[in-house]
């Protein structure tokens, strides 16, 4: 028989009972569609991550305490926790050019919390920052709608306040309606100055439901005059993050006179390792829902074992008969092996297209970015799956004897 004679026998074989064959492509359609959804769900998580920390930049160092050095834990009090806090002269001196010349711009954060009322209108902010204007470029959280405040106000202590698209929206209604209204921070009147941009959510904390404010005000109505929670550093450039590592490092462990013998009391976060971290991570995370969803691939193919071997015991009686005309044993194998090959590729295509569609929405909150090497591998995975799945039922028929084919009941 001819290539187009066997395709055409194969065509006829599957529509010879289309239920069975439309379930054995579902089985399939299934396994790839997983395969590629799943796939694109753990990229498009990872691509997340990514945005948003490169959105903060990559040159980005975050200072803070560890509780290490000369045995001082978190939590304790003494002179040991005062040694080791971080001050506002510890970032005054890391602005300093002179003594650490890769350091682009310091802002010293401390973080609150507190309820905020407009009227009748309360919402508890779980995150209240204290800093300086420096803040908002070296992490890249612009004001959208108003205006940042000024040196002059955290010089003077005043009492004004920068909202997050959340907060803002609980406490008026409309974001760009806040900027110039008054809120009150517990007991303290604050002057909305203004409204930050929206930031994207990777996570369970919703970064737009935060409040910045002066950290001198802070200070005196919220927080106290106690250590800074951390200092954000930005790098003079991408390329110098590691040297303005050095000097920072360098700077605090002579000012807190840290010994040499001791684990450095200091964290510093790199947002370039923490951005290769999440990569990797992501990468990790994605190879296992690879791993997961390929499973139903194998499920699949067992499938289509278990179909084409059912087809093979309800056509013995024609199979020997067509040998027993002079069909040879090639014939009668790629006749079946070209069935099995046609139900996961159908299959295949079907799922391709239920992932594309399935693609376009949001899953568990992440938007799933497609990975055009998945669909192809996804597909080629499926083509094989029904070679290696349907060998052995085609070759079942192929190796039948006529005469034991044709007494078959």
């Amino acid at each position: 028989m001819s290539p187009r004679d066997l395709f055409g026998a194969a065509l006829r074989g599957l529509g010879a009972n289309k239920m069975r064959s439309l379930l054995t492509m579902l089985g399939v359609a299934i396994g790839v569609g997983a395969v590629i959804v799943l796939v694109a769900v753990g990229n498009g998580s990872g691509k997340a991550v990514q945005d948003r920390l490169e959105a903060m930049g990559t040159n980005l160092l975050t200072v803070s305490t560890t509780g290490g050095g000369g045995g001082f834990q978190r939590g304790q009090a003494g002179p040991a926790a005062q040694q080791y806090s971080l001050t506002l002269s510890d970032a005054s001196a890391l602005a300093d050019d002179r003594l650490a010349p890769d350091v682009a711009a310091v802002a010293p954060v401390m973080t609150s919390s507190g309820t905020a009322t407009n009227g009748d209108v309360s919402y508890t902010i779980n995150q209240v920052i204290g800093t300086t204007p420096e803040y908002m470029p070296a992490t890249n959280t612009p004001v959208g709608t108003g205006a940042s405040f000024t040196k002059q106000d955290v010089d003077t202590t005043q009492r004004v306040i920068l909202l997050g698209q959340t907060a803002a929206s609980e406490l008026f209604g409309r974001p760009n309606s806040a900027v110039g209204q008054t809120i009150k921070l517990g007991a303290v009147d604050f002057t909305v100055l203004g409204v930050l941009a929206s930031k994207d959510s990777t996570g369970f904390n919703d970064p737009n439901a935060t409040a910045i404010v002066p950290i001198s005000t802070l200070r005196a109505t919220q927080a106290g005059y106690g250590a800074l929670s951390q200092i954000v550093i930005q790098a003079a450039d991408k390329d110098k993050v590691d040297t303005a590592q050095a000097e920072v490092t360098q700077l605090l462990t002579a000012r807190h006179q840290v010994p040499a013998t001791t684990t450095s009391p200091f964290r510093i976060q790199n947002s370039a390792q923490i951005l290769q971290t999440s990569q990797d991570t992501a990468a990790t995370f994605t190879a296992l829902l690879a791993t997961v969803a390929a499973i139903s691939l194998i499920v699949g193919g067992i499938g289509v074992t278990n179909i084409m071997l059912v087809t093979v015991t309800e056509r013995t009686r024609e199979i020997g008969i067509r040998k027993a005309l002079g069909a040879r044993r090639r014939a009668i194998l790629g006749q079946f092996l070209i069935e099995a090959t046609l139900l996961s590729l159908l299959g295949g295509t079907v799922g391709v297209i239920a992932a594309l569609i399935v693609s376009r929405f949001q899953l568990a909150g992440v938007q799933p970015v497609l990975v055009p090497s998945s669909i192809a591998l996804a597909f080629g995975v499926s083509a094989a799956v029904g070679l290696f799945f349907g060998s052995m039922p085609a070759h079942r028929a192929a190796g039948l004897r006529p005469i034991d084919a044709l007494r078959h009941e």
